[in-house]
């Protein structure tokens, strides 16, 4: 049996958090041998926003370790997210976890590149850990 939780994604520059329309982002989570499953692309409208997406999760009390990886019982799903502009470093943010019957935000601050470089030169990666529960 599976539930679902959700994820909201906001894509923005500098401190001051300008929304960035247009964006591509990309959703994707682990699948089987090194595959990804993708599970969303979508362009930012106006607010730096994307709509919202359902992912499939374990099922919160068939959950069994809370320190666990997916799949190993924990109460979690995991996927990956992608955000790239011309003209901003693309980021990937790797790890974001979804848990059943909960929105996760997950915001991306994309940095301006200097002029003549391209976002698949330059990119910027983070790696969410696994909470410990």
């Amino acid at each position: 049996m599976q539930a679902t939780g959700t994820l909201s994604v906001r894509v923005y520059t500098s401190q001051a958090q300008i929304p960035l329309e247009g964006a591509t982002v990309v959703v994707a989570e682990p699948g089987e041998e090194g595959k990804w499953k993708l599970l969303s692309i979508q362009c930012t409208n106006s607010s730096g926003k994307i709509n919202t997406i359902q992912i499939d999760t374990p099922v919160l009390a068939e959950s069994t370790s809370p320190s666990g990886l997916p799949g190993d019982g924990a109460p979690f799903a995991l996927c990956d997210v992608w955000a790239e502009q011309p003209g901003y470093a693309m980021l990937q943010v790797a790890g974001v976890q979804i848990f059943p019957d909960v929105e996760t935000l997950q915001a991306m601050e994309l940095i301006p590149l200097p002029q003549g470089l391209c976002s698949l030169q330059q990119r910027d990666e983070r790696d969410i850990p696994v909470q410990n529960l």
